[in-house]
């Protein structure tokens, strides 16, 4: 037997155990466990510790003990499934650990409706802030969603209605494998106003949205789909420029993003779609700009992304290190900016800067030389094809400058 047993359970209690896991608590010497699993064995007289509050502490107790008595650990469902599993094998060492799982919240949850899960999504809301999750929908069409007093089922509904993502069946599966379970459908709208669910539960969520499809990896939008301010075409990053400076970025799908001078925002969005478990800060001075973006972060269903109302590089201190910069405005402060940004950039981070005007430009390259870096440069001479009576002829746009270069282990 080793040190330390974990043991799944369901809402059942003692009865769905298995032999076992019966043998495994009836030789232990220590039950640890939250307190709704202890009270399932009044008659245990060994040492009993209870999970509240931090965790932590009950852990390293654990660590302690396992030494010289054998730990028994009682947990919900599979306790490799956002449960205390992983925590314990990495405190003690795995193989000092034996885990006997009892199916999870959310087989159980699939299994009462009849749709197989294998292509689900699992998000956990529990002890989480619920910022991108409309985000993270985009991309599915199934979803289980593990939740809190906080986030709740209705909770999570209401949000839901707050960005109009109302295509979803949902499912509250309450109280799974206990006297008290139940199962209901209903669609967000009525699931905003309901009360009286329980605190144990599971929302499942379907998307009823005949024809959906997963959208584009690189969203590569038409300026025409943003709100932006009207000077000639419009504050905006133009779309074929666009496409190449989310490249330069190189985003994974949790990067930390920063666009500073993000105008209407278009980066800021397609950086979140890309980076849909990442956050992405955008830094904008300009309050019509700012209130544009905002705009269109509501549009585009991307909560990842928060709009900064503040000057750079002044407002970049509060922000989380990035893993990726694009400086698109720069409002004259473009040395300053750059600096602090290579300053806070993480290492193997990368940092993209577009620049219209000459002064930017010198600029720009002189304060990454100041930091004795070359950069990579690319310049843009975009022309598109506009008609002309029964013609075709080209638009040239204005030229632009794409520097990028990634910070170094030796810089960081």
């Amino acid at each position: 037997m080793k040190a330390v047993t974990i043991i799944g359970m369901g809402d059942d209690g003692c009865v769905g155990l298995s032999s076992k896991a019966a043998g495994a608590i009836s030789r232990a010497q220590v039950l640890a466990g939250g307190q709704r699993h202890l009270d399932f064995f009044p008659q245990f007289e060994g040492r009993r510790i209870i999970f509240k509050g931090e965790i932590i502490r009950s852990v390293q107790e654990i660590a302690e003990l396992c030494a010289d008595h054998t730990v028994c650990i009682l947990a919900s469902g599979d306790p490799l499934f956002y449960g205390i599993g992983g925590l314990i094998g990495k405190k003690i060492g795995i193989e000092h650990v034996d885990i006997i799982p009892a199916p999870s919240s959310v087989q159980l949850a699939f299994s009462r409706i009849g749709i197989k899960w294998d292509d689900a999504e699992i998000i956990s809301l529990h002890g989480r802030s619920i910022q991108g999750f409309i985000g993270r929908l985009q991309r599915v069409a199934k979803v289980a969603c593990l939740t809190d007093a906080i986030n709740s089922p209705q909770a999570i509904a209401r949000y839901l209605r707050e960005f109009e993502e109302v295509s979803w069946k949902a499912y509250v599966c309450e109280n799974l494998g206990g006297q008290g379970e139940r199962v209901r459908e209903f669609s967000i709208p009525q699931l905003c106003e309901v009360d009286g669910i329980s605190d144990l539960n599971v929302l499942l969520l379907l998307r009823n949205t005949e024809g959906w499809r997963r959208p584009q990896t690189l969203a590569n939008l038409d300026e025409d789909e943003y709100a932006k301010r009207m000077p000639k075409n419009g504050l905006i990053t133009k779309r074929e420029v666009r496409v190449l400076s989310l490249a330069a970025l190189q985003l994974r799908p949790d990067s930390i993003v920063w666009d500073i001078g993000a105008g209407s925002g278009s980066v800021s969005i397609e950086s979140a779609k890309l980076a849909y478990e990442g956050e992405v800060y955008a830094v904008e001075i300009d309050s019509e700009c700012a209130e544009y973006c905002r705009q269109n972060v509501r549009t585009h269903r991307v909560d990842n992304v928060r709009v900064i109302e503040e000057r750079a590089p002044a407002a970049l201190l509060k922000l989380k290190d990035p893993d990726a910069i694009f400086v698109g405005g720069s409002k004259g402060s473009m040395a300053e900016i750059i600096q602090v940004c290579l300053g806070r950039l993480k290492p193997k981070g990368r940092l993209v800067v577009n620049a219209i005007t000459l002064d930017n430009v010198a600029e720009a390259y002189q304060a990454f030389r100041a930091q004795g870096m070359v950069p990579e440069l690319s310049v843009l001479n975009i022309s598109r094809g506009q008609k002309l009576a029964h013609y075709l002829r080209y638009e040239a746009l204005n030229p632009i400058h794409i520097f990028s270069v990634t910070k170094d282990e030796e810089t960081a």
